[in-house]
């Protein structure tokens, strides 16, 4: 079962595409339902360009943003999205999502791991590894979000993957969490001269990979081997580590003086800067619940925005940030921003199913009918183009010292 289920061929590939894009013309075609939020009284729209809110900033040789940024960002992630006006908000029909989606390519070597245990639950497949109880599935479905969301990133990045300035010639890189491998393989192929490793707790990534990119089944949160490493790559793992501070330990210790960490996180708190979205919004419910249910795994989905201090104890310097607000739905005016948000409101929808499992039945105690329930109001509320919610991204990326502290001495009498 192990080898099937690893071994996904184009065909397989192009018919998940044809799925998705599918099921994205069914979950985003509004229905023309007024929402109640209509008929509040709305607030100015802000008039910052929506250029200036998805654009990076410059970028040097080497990959780094050349103009300064500050660790902090604004409390609501910087310059606002400027929503659309005489278009219908859930017109999707502009994008071909389909384009750049599968970015899998190159093959020469095949990927090595193994550990192929699955643990099957409210209709999902979980990971096995070492037993532990990490409340996200390692499905098809998700795997198909996890690649969506990567393409997502691309465009919210102008196509960086990644903000660190580690130079033209990296000898090492790592991608802790890598899930499907797509980031690793990019950056593989991008940087052919690198040894790239993903590291992830279940072996979902493709057999066949660039000669320089492999991947290893284990925890981030056990030491790791690896030594003289130029970047360790994080994406959407700081909200699940249980122990981060720990982990950073081991980053600080696997990479070379002067090497890099990076963090690229989804804070799962939906904003709001006009008043469209009500305080009990159903979406904005739906992630408070999310954000109790995690901390019962020993998560926190607000840690995104609170690495700063965890980075400093680990003792990184040059720390930085930069923060991107997120449009969830097409009713952003910037065409880029409306293609973003028609695949973070994806994202959201298809997330559902797998926090309604583990999540929100293990870790809250809800029933079945009460998860129903609350997905249901969040799946028609999602359809309301007239509401303006975003989420904040996170993109840390920080150093570590070229030259150690020397220890600090004492005496004893």
């Amino acid at each position: 079962m192990g080898s099937d289920e690893r071994e996904r061929d184009d065909g397989d590939r192009n018919e998940d595409t044809t799925a998705l894009t599918t099921a994205l013309t069914t979950a985003l075609t509004g229905t023309g339902t007024t929402s109640p939020v209509a008929a509040l009284q709305k607030q100015a729209p802000i008039s910052t360009s929506a250029a200036a809110a998805s654009s990076s900033p410059p970028r040097s040789k080497t990959g780094s943003p050349t103009g300064s940024t500050s660790p902090h960002g604004d409390a609501h992630g910087g310059a606002g999205i400027e929503p659309a006006s005489g278009l219908e908000p859930e017109d999707e029909d502009e994008f071909d999502i389909t384009e750049g989606y599968d970015t899998r390519t190159s093959a020469s070597t095949s990927a090595t791991s193994s550990v192929f245990a699955h643990t099957y639950e409210y209709g999902r497949r979980y990971h096995a590894y070492k037993n532990s109880r990490y409340p996200i599935p390692n499905d098809d479905a998700e795997l198909s979000r996890e690649d969506m969301k990567h393409s997502m990133l691309l465009e919210l990045t102008d196509g960086e993957l990644f903000y660190a300035p580690i130079g033209d010639n990296p000898q090492s890189i790592l991608d802790i969490g890598t899930g499907t491998g797509i980031w690793a393989i990019d950056v593989g192929d991008r940087f052919p001269g690198a040894r790239v490793r993903g590291i992830d707790i279940s072996p979902t990534q493709p057999v066949w990979v660039p000669p320089n990119v492999d991947f290893l089944v284990d925890d981030c949160q056990r030491d790791w081997l690896s030594r003289d490493v130029d970047l360790a790559h994080f994406r959407f793992m700081a909200s699940v580590l249980k122990d981060l501070p720990n982990v950073l330990v081991h980053a600080y210790n696997a990479l070379r003086p002067g090497g890099w960490v990076e963090f690229q996180e989804l804070c799962g708190e939906p904003y709001c800067d006009d008043g469209t979205m009500p305080d009990n919004d159903p979406v904005k419910y739906m992630y408070e619940l999310a954000d109790q249910a995690f901390r019962r795994f020993g998560m926190d989905v607000l840690a995104p925005k609170k690495l700063e201090p965890v980075l400093q104890a680990a003792g990184f310097e040059n720390i930085q940030c930069i923060v991107k607000k997120v449009p969830i739905g097409v009713w952003a005016r910037d065409k880029t921003m409306r293609l973003i948000g028609m695949y973070q409101k994806m994202a959201v929808v298809e997330v559902m199913p797998a926090i309604a499992g583990r999540p929100f039945t293990d870790g809250l105690g809800m029933s079945q009918m009460e998860t129903q329930v609350t997905m249901a109001h969040a799946r028609k509320a999602l359809d309301d183009g007239n509401v303006h919610r975003y989420f904040n991204y996170y993109f840390w990326f920080a150093q570590k010292p070229m030259r150690q502290p020397p220890p600090s001495s004492s005496t004893t009498s």
